[in-house]
């Protein structure tokens, strides 16, 4: 662990590993396997660059995606490693070029498509080659049940039968127990220590709420909290995306959309310039996020409701990968619940697929609907206990109010089962007002006993209490006939005035005052940081960053900046204190930014004269 501590500070730039890096690396160099579950910004990534720079070989990456591949290998360049890719991006001079350097030894780290392990040629270059390890990268992906299934993950199995030798290490932010079993037994690493660091990201503010006026809230959200900052917005349709872009376009801010439907080209050049520039928002359907290395996207918003709790948290998760605060932003309601369900039924999965679905977004929307910390509801999914209420989201916050809605509920049971749990939300809701629709009139529900008895709630009220209902399991979306409501056994009790509920009372979103968006950006200085400093170091990273053809936190991350603004380094020697900063990045930085914090100290000294 000398050579492995050596390397973190001269290469990487840091004093000391976090939990479990050390124990993780230590079994790697000593060749035994690994599992590693390690929530997004943890520090995984470190978990097998730095056996692979200790141990004898190339280090071999697996990895799912072409943009994840590029920024990785870029940014290890930069701190002088011998680093390279192979995807259908590169051309077959260069092909032969890195297939050369890996058979003579000249690569510290190869990262390659899960794709190319089926072809011949690429095993036998690998079992010519002197490999340190193979990391598998994003390993949920090889999961059948999972959110991100890869069907070439399938084939990683064999790396064990083709190097018994080589220790092998899995790595995912995302995965409950089952998707954890599958891992274990389609990767063959039955053997594997397995390490568990948590799913926690105390960073991010979990917030959901209601749709309403979706636009309305997300443009007070963004112009209230996040005016000038990097973000992503998902959506369910490409359409959507192209729409809400456009809109966000037109309210002054710099927004592009993402989506499987674009033109190739168009996609890579979204991307580049979400990784490049500040303060742009990518609206995304879920085709964008896998690999996503910007450090400081302060918020993810969701303008329709995931399908489970996974997907919510892979996709949440690309927030505050710096560890500054960072929300996680969440519109939904019982419409996105229908249209997810029919996607479901439409699609071409076993039935047995089909339910375990079914089951992950009944528990999503049970997330959305709780009344308690979100926090500990999403960490014990995953098997992940919190103690105490986080303090962090919107439910600990501002604690929700309840009001007692059992006798609604019986209400809204007994109209679904007098008119045959032949009917959606609306025409529900209608009986229970008394409304007089040819509807209501054609198939007689004007003669039942429910009849006009909910006048005390309004249209938006009574959808409140069905959409918890649903939540609860009391009531269920009948797909087949086109989104009518059906009762489940756990609705007996109720009915029966055996149980009593407590339902959540829906705050209305206030309107949102008519003001412009500034397109400047602004960039805060940090607490304690001087803010013309701050922007100087910035101005000099973003120069740097356009001369090397690379995202400005390839050059240094905002916590460096910020460790610089704090140390204020005089000379080279003290600019190896900085975090971030190895003897690569110090040789080769380090004087630029000296420049800009000596010419700060002599103005300052000027003024102060």
């Amino acid at each position: 662990m000398n050579r492995a501590l050596e390397l973190l500070h001269s290469v990487f730039g840091f004093q000391s590993f976090r939990a479990p890096q050390e124990d993780i690396i230590t079994t790697l160099v000593a060749g035994g396997d690994a599992l590693v579950l390690m929530p997004t910004g943890g520090g995984k990534s470190l978990c097998y660059q730095i056996p692979a720079l200790v141990r004898k070989g190339c280090g071999v990456v697996i990895s799912p995606l072409i943009a994840l591949m590029q920024d990785q290998v870029q940014a290890l360049q930069q701190l002088g490693v011998r680093a390279a890719f192979l995807n259908s991006t590169l051309d077959a001079s260069t092909v032969r070029q890195i297939e050369t350097a890996l058979a003579r030894g000249e690569l510290d780290l190869l990262y390659l498509a899960p794709e190319r392990l089926k072809q011949q040629r690429t095993r036998e270059l690998l079992q010519n080659s002197n490999i340190a390890l193979f990391a598998i990268d994003e390993a949920h992906c090889v999961s059948q049940w999972g959110h991100d299934f890869r069907a070439d993950y399938l084939e990683l199995g064999i790396l064990h039968q083709l190097f018994p030798d080589v220790p092998r290490i899995a790595l995912t932010a995302t995965a409950d127990v089952r998707t954890r079993n599958e891992i274990i037994t389609r990767l063959d690493l039955g053997s594997a220590r397995q390490f568990i660091a948590g799913f926690d990201r105390p960073n991010i503010c979990y917030r959901i709420t209601l749709k309403e006026n979706p636009r309305q809230q997300l443009l007070r959200f963004l112009k209230t909290e996040y005016p000038h900052a990097a973000g992503i917005i998902y959506c369910l349709s490409r359409q959507k995306t192209e729409e809400t872009s456009t809109w966000l376009q037109g309210e002054g801010f710099n927004a592009l959309p993402y989506h499987a439907g674009l033109d190739a080209r168009k996609r890579a050049d979204h991307q580049a310039r979400f990784q490049r520039e500040e303060g742009l928002i990518m609206v995304a359907t879920i085709a964008f996020g896998m690999g996503i290395d910007k450090p400081d996207v302060r918020f993810v918003a969701h303008l329709d409701m995931p399908k489970t709790i996974e997907s919510y948290y892979q996709e949440t998760g690309r927030a505050g990968r710096d560890g500054a605060p960072a929300t996680a932003w969440l519109l939904y309601g019982l419409q996105d619940v229908i249209k997810l369900r029919q996607m479901m039924a439409e699609s071409e999965g076993s039935d047995e697929h089909k339910r375990a679905e079914q089951h992950r977004l009944n528990a999503m929307l049970g997330l959305c609907e709780i009344t308690s910390c979100r926090r500990q509801s999403l960490l014990r999914y995953f098997g992940d206990d919190m103690a105490q209420p986080c303090g962090n989201c919107d439910t600990c916050l501002e604690p929700v109010s309840t009001w007692d809605g059992t006798e609604a509920a019986r209400m809204a049971l007994s109209v679904v089962f007098r008119t045959g749990q032949r009917f959606g939300v609306s025409h529900l809701i209608e009986v229970l007002r008394g409304a007089e629709t040819d509807k209501v009139f054609q198939f007689d529900h004007h003669h039942l006993a429910v009849y006009g008895v909910g006048n005390a709630l309004d249209n938006n009220q009574w959808r409140s209490v069905f959409r918890q209902l649903v939540a609860r399991n009391f009531l269920s979306v009948d797909i087949d006939r086109f989104g009518a409501l059906k009762l489940e056994e756990k609705c007996r009790a109720l009915l029966r005035g055996e149980e009593t509920i407590a339902l959540r009372r829906d705050e209305k979103t206030k309107p949102l005052k008519k003001t412009s968006t500034r397109k400047t950006l602004v960039s805060e200085a940090p607490f304690d940081s001087d803010p013309l400093l701050w922007e100087a170091l910035r101005e000099c990273r973003l120069q740097l960053a356009e001369e090397q053809k690379v995202p400005p936190y390839v050059i240094f991350h905002n916590s460096s900046l910020e460790d610089m603004c704090r140390l204020m380094p005089q000379n080279l020697s003290a600019c190896g204190e900085v975090s971030g900063v190895g003897e690569r990045k110090k040789e080769k930085y380090g004087p630029a930014f000296l420049d800009v914090l000596k010419s700060f100290l002599g103005h300052r000294e000027t003024v102060a004269d």
